[in-house]
């Protein structure tokens, strides 16, 4: 079992990142920016679209977020992601 996931983001190249990693800090490490502000699962200014794989918490996010969106800031990828950032 590997300890990285593929994340597609938009049209950018996928990434490889560790699945210890929250989300948020594998994609800057990829100079890849996406809006945050809290880091901690509250504000839900970090939030996306997960078109395809699954993640976890470790702790519930506090910000509402629907069904098929996730906060990167404080989730981990469990599989392979597909994202789309919210339009800016």
């Amino acid at each position: 079992m590997s300890d990285e996931v593929k994340i597609e983001i938009d049209d950018l190249v996928p990434i490889y990142a560790p699945k210890s990693q929250s989300i948020l800090s594998s994609l800057e490490q990829h100079d890849i920016r996406i809006e945050y502000q809290c880091r901690s699962g509250y504000c839900g200014a970090c939030r996306v679209k997960l078109l395809e794989g699954r993640v976890d918490y470790d702790e519930p996010p506090l910000a509402f977020i629907k069904e098929n969106e996730i906060l990167t800031c404080c989730s981990k990828a469990i599989t392979d992601l597909k994202l789309e950032r919210p339009l800016t």
